[in-house]
């Protein structure tokens, strides 16, 4: 997790330091001193680890009750590096700007270019630049909602920093994780990074327009994903040229009507 290995630490150092190999004889057996030491460190870690999610725990149910009292319905979109959150957003923008309200916050290490993609198509968007840290956190959601003033009874994406790992863990207050896999980046993926498949309740294999080019067993995928998670619901689509896209704004759609049933108004 990103709060102990020090990726989140401006100083870019962590918990954990390298060891100097010419002070230490990595063949010799450690002291017993040295276990009890290393005991206690990882006791320390673990405590540490467990402090860090609480307080994002405490911020997500504040963020989670804001959301169902305003009508906003939340989605956290998470993937790795390339696989087509922002053109996944883009284009359903496009197709669902007329039928309610979307605003979208932008997790990335550095730079504005998603955000500006977002707002080229008309819809507000936040971008929070993370800077050495590897996922958003509930605490700086809560912020960006009231910088952006997300509107009642609207749609709000949350575009998460590329990585299948740390953001797994972190609850941001949404109604669902939704991860976006491209086949061109191997279809092992769920049992590579289980953690985060296993927290998703949608999986999305996007790029499908792809598939003729690459080596990538759908099926299979498929297969790997329901064995981490056998809830999991799978769409395919292409974001770009539009392949099923329909099921995935079909289903955005019924999970919204059902998340805020009463006051959304939905034009047919």
């Amino acid at each position: 997790m990103c709060g102990i290995c020090g990726c989140s630490n401006p100083s870019g150092t962590g918990k954990f330091s390298a060891i100097d190999a010419t002070k230490v004889n990595l063949l010799t057996t450690h002291s017993h001193e040295h276990e009890q030491h290393s005991h206690v460190e990882k006791a320390r870690l673990v405590q540490v680890e467990q402090d860090l999610l609480g307080k994002n725990n405490t911020y997500a149910a504040q963020n989670r009750a804001y959301f169902q009292e305003n009508n906003i319905f939340v989605l956290n979109l998470v993937s790795s590096p390339g696989a087509g959150k922002t053109t996944l957003l883009v284009q359903t923008i496009n197709a669902l700007k007329e039928k309610f309200p979307i605003a979208v916050i932008e997790g990335d290490q550095q730079t504005e270019n998603d955000a500006n993609r977002i707002r080229a198509t008309g819809a507000p968007a936040f971008q929070i630049n993370t800077g050495r840290a590897c996922h958003l956190d509930a605490h700086g959601i809560g912020r960006a909602v009231q910088t952006l003033a997300v509107q009642a009874n609207s749609f709000l994406a949350i575009e998460n920093v590329g990585n299948l790992v740390c953001p797994s863990s972190f609850d941001l207050g949404e109604a669902h994780k939704v991860v976006v896999l491209s086949v061109t980046e191997g279809d092992d993926k769920p049992l590579k990074y289980s953690d985060m498949f296993h927290a998703a309740d949608l999986m999305i294999i996007n790029k499908i327009d792809l598939l003729p080019y690459v080596d990538f067993d759908v099926a299979r995928c498929e297969a790997f994903a329901r064995q981490v998670n056998p809830a999991i619901k799978i769409l395919k689509l292409s974001s770009t040229k539009g392949d099923n896209f329909s099921e995935w704004t079909d289903w955005l759609i019924d999970e919204m009507q059902k998340n805020t049933p009463l006051q959304t108004k939905i034009v047919a």
